[in-house]
């Protein structure tokens, strides 16, 4: 927009320059033009009547002037003899000249010759290109000007535009809490006052949904963890063993009715979206949560690797805890569906302004069609150990990675099994 109000600026300028300073140009050149033939004609038709007088003063008068005019640079005059001379007055301009003719006629109109003046106009043409050369450099300037004026009108006149910019940019990486100034004409502040009012609604709404998730985690986990309690009491005092496999599987529903309730408060969560995205060092991350899945994954005798370029220490954004609880699904899946003494491998990639995550594991996979449910929520899989969980892993995933501006696919690993791809945008603080 600056741009194009600057190209308007300087193309009305150039308009009006255009207007204003081409016809006085070419009005004076052909006034210096006129004024010249005009000095050589008046000159020339008085040599003529010299040469036409006949009288032996006058014609000496001639051969003087012929002499002057050339002792002095001013030009060549030439005397043409009556066979010689034209009808009428005649005018030529040439490339560095210009020459004017006119018959010496006596008292009865007979004509006895013609004076023929050639004048040089090279000093005439520098003259002319002064004029021009000085009025064009004039021009260049006024528009070199106009640019400069242009560009401060212009961004004089989008400042309230790019300040709404800034705080809808602000508001989609999460930032609920920033406004616009409501600068700028009467138009503009309207449009700041009304997002400023969407923004605190907004706030107001996501601050709602932010006690309600807190809420809901103390008024369901508190029941749950009671229920589970009382259940592993009774299991614990019960010998049937028919009681005892009935109160076995009810524990079990709890333990999955619990993991539910904290899969859908993760989801309430990201949905929420209240932190705005930040620099975050995904090696060390990765690094973090792979130490904590090591212990569970060689319980069953499951190798994790991580694979990373020694001189690349990407960093990127990501909202705190995102990486985290990411990481956490995607590799509670893969040790999930992996069979004993699998390795499931990790790899990031650096690629320009995009970050790569890749998780390998080596489990039956999954068709095109489950692939293209594996982000609805409650969907299941049929993993190695049977359905299980709640159904919202992958959905958890994917919403908090686009929430930081990334997106999530999955593909067939080679050798078989899933391949989880995970790209987030980096950060400039990223290192080579």
């Amino acid at each position: 927009m600056i741009r194009q109000l600057i190209v308007s600026y300087v193309l009305l300028v150039g308009i009006a320059l255009a207007a204003f300073t081409v016809p006085v140009a070419f009005t004076l050149t052909a006034q210096l033009r006129g004024d010249t033939e005009q000095t050589v004609r008046r000159e020339a038709q008085t040599m003529a009547v010299l040469l036409a007088d006949g009288d032996p003063a006058a014609r000496d008068l001639l051969n003087r002037n012929v002499e002057a005019y050339a002792d002095q640079g001013l030009g060549r005059i030439e005397v043409l003899p009556a066979a010689q001379a034209p009808a009428g007055k005649e005018e030529h301009w040439g490339d560095d000249t210009l020459q004017v003719t006119v018959p010496a006629k006596e008292s009865d109109g007979d004509v006895v010759g013609a004076v023929r003046i050639t004048y040089p106009t090279k000093e005439l043409t520098d003259r002319l290109w002064t004029i021009w050369g000085f009025r064009a450099i004039l021009a260049v300037t006024v528009l070199a000007v106009a640019v400069g004026i242009g560009a401060l009108v212009a961004r004089r006149l989008t400042r309230p535009l790019r300040q709404l910019n800034d705080m809808a940019s602000k508001l989609s990486d999460g930032d609920l809490t920033a406004r616009a100034p409501v600068t700028g004409p009467q138009e503009t502040q309207t449009l700041a006052h009304t997002l400023n009012q969407a923004g605190e609604r907004l706030d107001t709404l996501v601050a709602s949904q932010r006690i309600f998730v807190a809420d809901a985690s103390h008024q369901l986990r508190t029941p749950l963890t009671a229920l589970r309690l009382s259940l592993d009491n009774i299991a614990d005092g019960v010998d049937d063993e028919f009681v005892r496999e009935d109160v076995e599987q009810a524990t079990a529903e709890v333990v999955r009715m619990s993991r539910l309730v904290n899969d859908l408060l993760v989801l309430a969560r990201a949905e929420a979206k209240v932190a705005g995205a930040e620099p975050m060092p995904l090696p060390e991350v990765v690094a973090e949560r792979l130490a904590v899945w090591r212990p569970a994954a060689e319980e069953r005798g499951v190798t994790i690797s991580l694979r990373l370029d020694a001189d690349e220490r990407p960093s990127v954004l990501a909202s705190p805890g995102h990486l985290d609880q990411v990481l956490d699904n995607v590799l509670s899946n893969a040790l999930e569906v992996s069979p004993d003494g699998a390795t499931i491998t990790v790899r990031i990639e650096a690629r320009g302004d995009t970050v790569t995550l890749a998780v390998l594991d080596e489990g039956p996979g999954m068709s095109d069609a489950e692939k293209s449910r594996a982000f609805d929520r409650f969907w299941r899989g049929q993993g190695l150990t049977g359905p299980s969980g709640s159904g919202l892993g992958l959905a958890v995933v994917r919403q908090l990675v686009t929430d930081d501006g990334g997106t999530v696919t999955l593909a067939d690993a080679p050798g078989g099994g899933l391949k989880v791809v995970i790209s987030l945008r980096a950060s400039q603080r990223s290192g080579g």
